[in-house]
């Protein structure tokens, strides 16, 4: 995230962090139950994350993910 937000006295600023988090979250769980593609950006390589998370998750209902 970015490093000036955390010396914000702005409460939009100092929450956006927690709500991208959020949205992220929520992201990856419908590229799950869904079957869509969700990209990002890790170590300089775009990398589907439910094709990684499928593989080292285990099945059921109801994980939580964590990011």
């Amino acid at each position: 995230m970015i490093k000036g937000s955390r010396g914000s006295k702005d409460p939009d600023i100092i929450a956006s962090e927690a709500a991208l988090r959020r949205a992220a979250q929520r992201a990856l769980q419908i590229g799950l139950e869904t079957g869509t593609p969700v990209y990002v950006l890790i170590d300089g390589k775009i990398v589907d994350l439910t094709k990684q998370h499928r593989r080292t998750a285990p099945r059921g209902r109801g994980r939580k993910t964590k990011l």
